[in-house]
């Protein structure tokens, strides 16, 4: 079984300009890291010109489908009847992004799939983390 999900989406930058252009966008979940999504967007897309990928947490990302989320660096709400909003703060400035949110279901739906909800803990092997952070201590 995979131990990677990986999902294109179609994120639109909310920009002060009238349209919103679209921009490719990958959302990824990992077992090994089974709390955490990730959402990498391609250098193209970005005012670095370097590929950028936020992580935050998977719980996050569900509950921002239905009620404003997140009071850090990224903040999830949903916007109207099939969108959510992601906004990415940063030292230099904040995006906003708006994505369907069928296709954030759908990924959630996978990672569930993978590690349900709530035995994500079951993925750890915290001797194994502990015993490497001891080893590098030395």
């Amino acid at each position: 079984m995979s131990t990677l999900i990986e999902q294109p989406v179609e994120a639109r930058l909310v920009a002060a300009a009238p349209r919103m252009p679209s921009i490719p966008a990958t959302l990824r979940y990992d077992r090994s890291d089974p709390f955490a999504v990730r959402m990498t967007f391609p250098a193209p897309a970005t005012l670095e010109g370097v590929e950028v990928c936020w992580t935050f947490a998977r719980e996050l990302l569900t509950e921002g489908l239905s009620e404003p989320r997140g009071h850090g660096d990224v903040r999830v709400r949903p916007y109207g009847y099939d969108r959510t909003v992601l906004e990415f703060h940063a030292p230099e400035g904040t995006a906003v992004v708006h994505v369907r949110s069928g296709e954030i279901r759908t990924f959630l739906q996978a990672t569930s799939e993978l590690v349900p909800v709530g035995l994500e803990h079951l993925q750890l092997d915290l001797d194994h983390d502990l015993a490497e952070l001891m080893r590098d201590a030395y």
